[in-house]
């Protein structure tokens, strides 16, 4: 399986042209499924995963002209027998998954059967990550909470760590969690943007430096594409890559 990890969707045109390269055909001729689960533990996740559905989310991905679009929710997948989801999937030409919490969404990944299936779909099929899509594809990663990680997503470890931000010092816990290991490095999104400053140089470095693999930061106008297990960055933005 390929893979597309961004921060913010498909942004600019750079972003969208490695999208079709990926692909192999026109967006147009290609059939995706999204995943909105990620987005759920926040206040009113329901409905910003329908703003996402009907394009009004601010991060294109969903109304990028598909031939279609389906839904495909994760944490309903359990109560399903294989045979009403798994060949949906395996015919789906992308993957759109959403972005909010990295612990939850790798948690149902795992618990709907779904990072199991990831290895074994189509060399052409790809995975197209949105901020914690793309975090929970790695095989570690970290981010930062308010509030501790819910027990039943499976954080590895959650410590203390206080950073600066222009506003002032910010206490936070810094989780780490077991993602599905669809590719053998981690990304941190957001990079240097004035909204997220956990992400900014000096702390994405501090991260990083928790994650046993390579660590791409990477701003809203950059992404990674991964063919074959080789990585590239397609930018138009600012990243960085930290070394473990």
């Amino acid at each position: 399986m390929r893979a597309l990890l961004t921060s913010a969707g498909i942004t600019n045109d750079s972003i969208r042209a490695a999208l079709v390269d990926l692909l192999g055909k026109p967006i147009a001729e290609s059939r995706a499924l999204f995943i909105p689960t990620a987005i759920y533990p926040f206040p009113g996740g329901a409905y910003g995963a329908g703003r996402a559905v009907c394009g009004e989310a601010a991060p294109v991905l969903c109304d990028l002209g598909w031939k279609s679009v389906g839904i495909l929710e994760l944490t309903a997948l359990p109560h399903l027998g294989e045979d009403a989801w798994v060949p949906t999937v395996r015919d789906a030409d992308a993957l759109l998954v959403w972005g909010g919490d990295p612990l939850f969404l790798a948690s149902w990944m795992r618990r709907s059967g779904l990072a199991e299936l990831l290895p074994t779909l189509r060399p052409e099929a790809v995975y197209v990550g949105v901020s914690a899509g793309s975090i929970a594809a790695a095989g570690t990663f970290v981010e930062t909470y308010l509030d501790p990680p819910r027990a039943d997503d499976g954080p590895l470890k959650a410590e203390h760590v206080v950073f600066g931000t222009p506003a002032g010092d910010v206490d936070r816990l810094l989780a780490t969690g077991r993602g599905t290991g669809l590719v053998d490095f981690a990304v941190i999104p957001h990079f240097e943007h004035p909204d997220h400053p956990d992400a900014s140089s000096d702390n994405a470095r501090e991260w990083a430096a928790r994650i046993p693999a390579p660590t791409y930061a990477i701003d809203d106008d950059t992404a990674v594409q991964v063919v074959d297990g080789v990585a590239r960055v397609v930018s138009e933005g600012r990243w960085q890559l930290f070394q473990p």
